[in-house]
């Protein structure tokens, strides 16, 4: 069996607070997601924020409790599934917003989808630096559309963030340990 991992994307209030954390959970062998996770931390999502519209999704299931329930369930299902990567699209992000998890290690999605020597979707028009990295247009969306989910549109929900940067690992067809460490 393959090592599994998990993709992570957080959701923040206007202040700044963690409100919401999807997480799911894959394998290197295919990418295909094996399970998920979805929480919404009450007190924080009370407070509202940019996405507070896309928090409750009819037919995504979700657990609502405070932040340390929440960070202490999503510990345990990280070690029930034996994972140890943590990768998100700027996994700065999510990183600097979940410091309890700083004893895994984490990796960051974005700086492979972004840079044209290991994104083959970025067409060879593409604005980019010198280092190979998109200029702009850059995020999730844009992504995917270049890999031809041209009708995508993010929710801005952590869940379905999370399920949609595994399916950008999964264009990548890159191995876990690939993706840079932060």
């Amino acid at each position: 069996m393959s090592k599994k991992f998990a993709v992570i994307d957080t959701e923040t209030t206007w202040s700044d607070e963690v409100m919401s954390i999807g997480v799911v959970i894959a394998s290197e062998e295919d990418f295909k997601p094996l399970s998920s996770n979805y929480w919404i931390i009450t007190d924080a999502a009370k407070k509202g924020g940019m996405y507070s519209k896309t928090l409750e999704i009819p037919g995504i299931p979700s657990i609502k409790t405070d932040r340390e329930g929440a960070l202490s369930q999503m510990r345990a299902y990280l070690y029930e599934n034996e994972v140890t990567d943590l990768l998100a699209y700027n996994a700065n992000f999510d990183k600097r917003h979940l410091p309890e998890f700083r004893d895994f290690t984490w990796r960051d999605i974005l700086k492979l989808a972004a840079y044209k020597q290991h994104n083959p979707a970025i067409p060879e028009c593409a604005d980019c630096c010198g280092t190979g990295r998109l200029k702009r247009n850059y995020r999730v969306e844009c992504i995917l559309e270049m890999f031809g989910e041209v009708d995508y549109r993010e929710m801005h929900n952590a869940l379905t963030d999370s399920e949609d940067e595994l399916r950008i690992m999964g264009y990548l067809s890159k191995s876990v340990g690939e993706y840079p460490e932060i």
